[in-house]
């Protein structure tokens, strides 16, 4: 049987970033990822400001600035033929005024990397974790995995951290169940790529017309798109075949058939089951869950990247301590979740506040550019009130910043 300090199930941008700084306090810890390597569509691509001011304290900015990016100033809608600026960052506090578009896999290698240069630090790929250990008492103390070869064996931990998401198996296992919050939408993603010639924006642009909503973003070679559907629709709507869908978005967006036949199938198309929910309580002894394990969110804004990464960077400040001792206890993990609570209770709400004002008027046809709902025309007589939304947007309530023992002075 083997054994870590700390072992963190999952290896997205909350358990690296949590594995990253709990090594740079010199505790033993452990990830374990499922997959070979981290190259997957439709992951959350943006770092907003307050992750990149966390990356410049942990000496990473330099690097990170070198990845293949867009910046992302401004947020915009435009509903029949109207256009509201939902947010602008360019006024707000700090010097990262703008969210970076980013390709998840390279921000994940990037700590990854140098993960990797703490001699307390493992990173097991291919590694699946299929169970936890628990002792009589009932607290957790490790988990057993399966490797990529079939084999199966036990990690035992002080601490294990529930990382792996939305359908976290970690958290089910440990008996923990999410309140589920009603929600309206299911999304369908899908790459279009951009013509030669296209004007490269690098904005966000949600589009609102004839009951249809979808959002996309410039990639630079290609348009990042989310097509919002009623939930439980995807069946449905797929019946009516790969040439209805790409009328209704070219028309939408204003994409001619050259563009529109980049969707070459319906496999093209990948379907994102929205769920939004939050665990009452995010620990048993023994067993954290942080992330979209603790507290699922709707896509709206692409927030929950920032919020998972605000998470670990809370839970290795709290917890450095104890696991250096040897002593974790249920209060310790409480702390955790009480510092994170808040943040989450008001992001969540704020994303349902969306879904009733915007997204169901939008889908049920009754959003008009002519009869704006009271927010959105206070954005566009009110321009300051633009950069409080970039700000909430962008850097979020009660932002995190990096633990003194993690901190470096200049990228390697």
């Amino acid at each position: 049987m083997e054994r870590t300090t700390c072992c963190v199930v999952g290896g997205g941008p909350a358990g690296l970033m949590l594995g990253l700084l709990l090594a740079r306090a010199g505790i033993q810890v452990t990830v374990l990822e499922k997959h070979g390597d981290f190259l997957r569509d439709f992951r959350g691509d943006t770092v907003h400001p307050s992750t990149l001011r966390l990356l410049d304290e942990l000496g990473l900015g330099e690097r990170f600035a070198r990845l293949p990016s867009r910046k992302l100033r401004e947020m915009r809608m435009r509903i029949d033929d109207t256009t509201v600026v939902a947010g602008d960052l360019r006024h707000i506090p700090g010097r990262h005024k703008y969210i970076a578009m980013v390709p998840q896999w390279d921000f994940l290698d990037l700590l990854a990397g140098e993960a990797a240069t703490e001699p307390s630090f493992t990173l097991r790929m291919r590694t699946t974790a299929t169970g936890l250990l628990t002792d009589a008492s009932g607290k957790v103390t490790g988990v057993r995995y399966r490797s990529d070869d079939g084999t199966s064996s036990e990690l035992t931990a002080d601490l294990t951290v529930a990382c792996d998401g939305r359908h976290s198996l970690v958290r089910a296992a440990a008996g923990l169940t999410p309140v589920a919050y009603d929600v309206p939408i299911d999304v369908w993603q899908v790459g279009v790529p951009a013509p030669p010639d296209a004007t490269k924006s690098g904005r966000v642009f949600l589009s609102v017309r004839d009951g249809q909503i979808a959002a996309t973003m410039d990639r630079g070679e290609y348009y990042q798109t989310s097509y919002l559907i009623e939930k439980g629709t995807d069946a449905e709507l797929r019946a009516h075949g790969i040439d209805w869908f790409r009328d209704r978005l070219g028309a939408l967006l204003g994409w001619d058939r050259t563009t529109t036949a980049g969707i070459r199938s319906w496999d093209d198309v990948k379907l994102l089951e929205v769920t939004m929910g939050r665990l009452p309580r995010w620990y048993t002894a023994g067993l954290l869950c942080i992330g979209d394990a603790a507290h699922t969110m709707s896509p709206v804004g692409g927030v929950g990247v920032n919020l998972a990464v605000q998470d670990a960077v809370a839970a290795a400040r709290i917890l450095a301590g104890p696991l250096r001792r040897g002593r974790v206890g249920v209060h310790d993990l409480a702390r955790v979740q009480k510092r994170r609570l808040f943040p989450t209770v008001v992001t969540q709400k704020q994303q349902l506040a969306e879904h009733e004002m915007l997204l169901r008027p939008a889908l049920a046809g009754t959003l008009r550019g002519d009869r704006l709902p009271v927010p959105l025309r206070m954005l566009r007589r009110v321009p300051p009130l633009r950069t409080v939304a970039g700000y909430l947007g962008g850097v979020g309530v009660r932002p995190e910043h990096a633990p003194e023992f993690a901190r470096r002075a200049l990228s390697r």
